[in-house]
Order: C-alpha cells, then structure tokens, then sequence
C-alpha cells in the first residue's frame, strides 16, 4: 500500500510538472496584440530610421536580458517572440541593413529580393501566418500569386519540355496527374508521404524540446518509430524513394526541383516533399516588398523595450570562468565595445558561431567539435540581378517561377558540375532558377513606375572564387569580375530564351558570388541556405542532438541550422530558440491561437450564412 501511495504521489507531481511546463507559464501571444494592418510607409528616410539603425552605445537598451546576433527572420522572430514575454532585447548586425536574406536593396530605381522569392502556407490561420501576425502584430500583409506558381523546364532545344506546377488543396495532385498520366500512382505514393511529412513535422520539432536523454532513448528503443514512419522517413534517401515509385526521371525532377544545393542522392525525402508541400495552399508575396518583413518585426522588438542596431559587427561572444556566455564584443571603429547580457543568441550559423566568436580555448574543446562534426558546410549561392526599362506587361514578365534543368539527372549534373575546374564551371551550368519580384509585388508598380526587374540563381562551389577571398567588396580586380560575368551572361541569356524581349531592355545588372554573400549576409562560405541539408542532418537521432542548446551555457543556436532551409525554416528556428529560452514551448500557444481564430472564423460565417437567409 506504501509503495502504491509513493506512486500515486510520483504520478500526481509528474502530472502536475508537465502540465505546469505546457500550460503555466504566460503566453508571449495574444489575439489582442494583432491589430489592422496600416497603411505602407513609403518614406524611405523613416524606414531607414527602423532597419538601417546605426550601431552606438546609447542606443543600446539598459538592463538587457537578451543579445541575438544577426537579424535574419530566424533571429528576429527570436527576438520579437522573446521580448513579447517581457524580456529587453538587443539584435546587433554586422551589415547596414536588418533582414539577413529577408532585406531588398535599391539601386539605380530598381529593389531586388535577396532571398526571398516567395512563401507558402501563410494563407488565413495558417499556423505560419498566426506566427508571423504575432511578431509583427498584423502589419505584414501578403499577396497571393497566381495559382499557376512554378513552371519546371526540363531539356534543351528541340528536346525541352515544360511543366506546371499548381497550388490548391486537390488541384496540386490532380494537375500532376495531367502532365503524367502513366504515373498516377507514383503521385499518388508522393503525395501520401507529403501529407506524412507536413503532419507529422512537428514530432521531429519535438525531439528538440523535450530532454535530450528522452529524445534518444525514444528513438534507439524504436518507440517513437512505432508512433508515425516519419522518423524513418526522415532518414530516407530521395532518390531511392522515387525509384521505387516510378522510372520517369522528368516527374524525378518534379520531385525534387525546389533545390538548395544538394543533389537527391544526398537529401532526405521529407525535406523534399516539405518544400513541394509548402505551397500546396498558395505561393504568395509580402506587399511592400521583403524588407516589410524587417521593418514591422523590428517596431515589435521596439514596442517591448528593445532595440534592432545595424553596422555592429559581433566580434566575439563573451565566455567567463564558469563556461558561460555574458555578452558580447561589437567591432566599433577601431575598437571593441562589450555589451553583457545573461543570454545570447546567435542567428549567424553553426560554423560563424562555434569557429570565429567563440574563444579559441572554448572552440577546441570536444563538445564544440562534437556539434560542429555534426553539420556540413553548404554550396554557395550565385545570383544575377538584372534592372529593365519597360513594364511587366510590355516585357512579358509574369509572378510564376521558372526552374530550368538541362537534363533530367539531376544526381548526375550536380555531381559532375560541382567536380569540374573553376575553369570549366561557368560553360557548364546545370540549372538555374529565375524569379521576377516586381511581378509578384503588386505595389511595385507604384514605388518603381515603369520599371522591372529579375533575379537569377543557381549553387556554385566557394572553391572557384575562394582566391579574392581577401579582396574587398567592389574593389576585386578585373579577373575576379570578368570570371563572375562569364557565370553571369551564361545565366542571363539561358533566362532570355525564355523572356526574349528583355535583352534590349537591360539598362542594370549586378552579380553576387559566394563572396558577396559573405561580406553583406555574413553566410559563411556564401552558403545562403547555411549549413548543408544532407541526409546525414536528418537522421532522426542527429535531428534529436542538433537543438537550440549549446555546449556554452546560455548560449544558443537559431535560424536555418536548428531545423531547415529557407524563410519558413529559419523562422521555425527562431521558434524553437524561443521555447528553449524561456523553457516553454510557444507552439502550444500559437495552436490554441489558432483554434481560437479558426472557431471565431466558423462563427463569422455562420452569422453570414443566417443573415442571406434572412
């Protein structure tokens, strides 16, 4: 009866501990703090006020309690989630402008997207769009595009065929299912893993936030394998998984277009599938451009005490006797400045963070190495920024995507392309993905009458341009700029053969290598897309032990290495880093967020529906 007693008592505080960790603590959200959109701020000299805010020290906030470095989305949301739960926050980045892959910039009349090109899952209560409504309180307004958002082209010549990829809840499948009509089951098999992995994501976000001994012991003793085939499936290689659907290497391709730098071979089939997945109830555009983004999470981090500084180049984080990280030193003319706060974030990458701010008695120690052993550095990204006199209408220009492949293996073109001599690269791109942001934007119109513009891309190895790597920015030389144009007019007329009348239209253009990257995104290696997304990162056991804790104590990791690629991806990271900070997991109440709008939702119409019946 004794021992029963002592259980029952065990259980009750069990019980009462977790329910203490779900629920106890106060939500950082509220429906209350989203308010109608306002109107857009045009004027550039006040929006320079909010992300082009210099670096000094009476702007920085007394009695902080947080430092994030870098204000890419990951750190931002970070940021913004932690200062709505009271915390005074500090983001410091090391360009003149907020926004890491989220900031546009302006030249010659015309503003180009960095990295965002566009986004899904952010239609009506969409736990995304709750997200981002909280951060920004309801300021960032999105576009839908067109339901026709991608167009895949495969071959060259004669030999060249088109796909179109759509949105919608059934049309996305039943579209496929048009342009492959020997292949329906295989899309059929690809669409029940996509569901899988779009439901079923959040079990391997959960492996993050629950102890890290429960989070291997659940794994190695099978019992979370038994609960959903997603922790196998996210081991699971992409292009073994397609083989056995079907023979077609064109729909291959399809289900594997979205790339970022890693061939299919190497990849892990939820990944894949999450990316096509994503856009599954819309593509769409932020209005105003991706610098919105910045600018109304930044007026949150503001609203709740804390402050968003630009020009302040993170030199070292602050480690005391005890292992601890305190704070930080920001490179300040010639001199270091020391900011001290109980908790650091940093949103720079895995690699920027472990081998260049920490001190090197705390970078050789094993853990470090351990974690850093754990992740691959990524291929750089390549883009061409190209500005025409004309409008969209006049120059054929249209929201949809195009990602162009020259032959359907795309395990075989990567391979050979990233082996071949810096010499012989630029002759020999495999593919390359053209987005138009004028065209999605549908202000652009306003703020740049007249004009239009595109942005191409494409993965490179860092290798190639890695001898101007202790060049300056636009002071390179005549060989590193003649090698980047030779990559740059390949690209440029491969996308003319789609938009012809854009050659004699071009009156700007503007080249970004790996090392451009470095220099205003602070990527390291001119990886956009961080650390590699191989299938050895998705393993559900490394996914378990590559959380937002580090071996430093408060220090922590946010952004595209805590989960996955992209804006979505690293704006989940900044989650994630969130919940491990205040140790409370702010996705519980986002969903009850989200319940609540969807039952509010359901009510609204139902009034509707009894007021025409009246």
């Amino acid at each position: 009866m004794m021992w029963f007693l002592i259980f029952l008592a065990l259980l009750v505080i069990w019980a009462g501990g977790t329910y203490w960790y779900l629920f106890g603590k106060p939500s950082p959200f509220s429906l209350e703090s989203v308010r109608p959109a306002g109107p857009r701020e045009w004027d550039q000299k006040k929006r320079d006020k909010v992300i082009k805010q210099g670096f000094s020290v009476d702007k920085v906030p007394q009695n902080l309690d947080v430092i994030v470095i870098g204000s890419g989305i990951g750190g931002l949301t970070a940021a913004a989630t932690l200062a709505k739960a009271g915390k005074k926050v500090l983001v410091l980045e090391q360009h003149d402008q907020a926004g890491g892959c989220c900031h546009t910039y302006l030249e010659k009349g015309f503003e180009f997207d960095v990295g965002l090109h566009y986004i899904g899952q952010v239609h009506e209560n969409s736990l995304l769009r709750v997200a981002f409504d909280q951060i920004t309180e309801g300021q960032l307004e999105f576009h839908k595009l067109d339901q026709h958002f991608d167009t895949i082209q495969i071959g060259q010549g004669e030999e060249k065929r088109d796909y179109t990829i759509f949105s919608g809840k059934t049309e996305m499948e039943a579209h496929l299912k048009k342009q492959f009509p020997d292949d329906t089951a295989a899309i059929e098999t690809f669409f029940k893993i996509m569901k899988v992995s779009a439901k079923k994501t959040h079990y391997l976000a959960t492996l993050k936030l629950i102890p890290q001994w429960l989070a291997l012991f659940l794994l190695k003793s099978r019992i979370a394998h038994l609960v959903s085939t997603v922790f196998s499936l996210s081991g699971t290689c992409a292009t073994d998984l397609v083989n056995t659907l079907t023979s077609n290497k064109d729909l291959h391709v399809i289900f594997s277009y979205l790339f970022y730098g890693v061939p299919p071979k190497d990849s892990s089939i939820v990944i894949n599938a999450l990316l096509i997945h994503h856009y599954k109830r819309g593509a769409y555009y932020p209005k105003g451009g991706a610098s919105e983004i910045a600018f109304h999470i930044i007026h949150t981090i503001q609203k709740y005490g804390g402050n968003c500084l630009v020009r302040a180049p993170v030199s070292q984080v602050l480690v005391n006797d005890k292992g601890a990280a305190y704070g930080v030193k920001v490179r300040k003319g010639q001199e270091d400045v020391e900011v001290h706060a109980p908790v650091v974030i940093s949103n720079c990458g895995i690699f920027t963070t472990f081998q260049k701010l920490l001190p090197p008695e705390i970078q050789i120690k094993p853990d470090v190495q351990e974690r850093l052993n754990m992740m691959k550095h990524g291929r750089g990204s390549f883009l061409v920024f190209s500005g025409f006199d004309g409008t969209q209408e006049e120059l054929g220009l249209v929201s949809t995507n195009f990602w162009l492949f020259k032959n359907n293996d795309m395990d075989r073109s990567m391979e050979e392309f990233f082996a071949l001599s810096k010499e012989e690269a630029p002759d020999n791109i495999p593919m390359m993905f053209i987005t138009m942001p004028s065209a999605k934007d549908p202000e652009a119109k306003i703020r740049h009458p007249g004009k239009s513009c595109m942005t191409i891309l494409t993965m490179v190895k860092y290798e190639w341009f890695e001898e101007w790597k202790d060049t300056t920015v636009r002071k390179r030389g005549d060989e590193y700029y003649n090698y980047k144009m030779r990559f740059a007019n390949k690209l440029f007329d491969w996308a003319c053969t789609i938009f012809p009348k854009i050659k004699d239209k071009l009156v700007f253009q503007d080249v970004a290598t790996p090392l451009t990257n470095m220099h205003y995104l602070g990527a390291q290696r001119g990886a956009m897309y961080s650390a590699e997304h191989n299938l050895d990162r998705f393993h559900a056991e490394v996914v378990a032990r590559n959380r937002c804790n580090t071996p430093v104590k408060n220090l922590y990791i946010s952004g595209q290495d805590v989960f996955s690629c992209g804006i979505a991806g690293a704006l989940h990271g900044g989650l994630l880093c969130a919940s491990t900070v205040l140790d409370h997991i702010v996705y519980i109440d986002l969903l009850i967020l989200k319940k609540k709008l969807k039952k509010r939702k359901a009510k609204e119409l139902a009034q509707l529906a009894t007021k025409k019946l009246q």
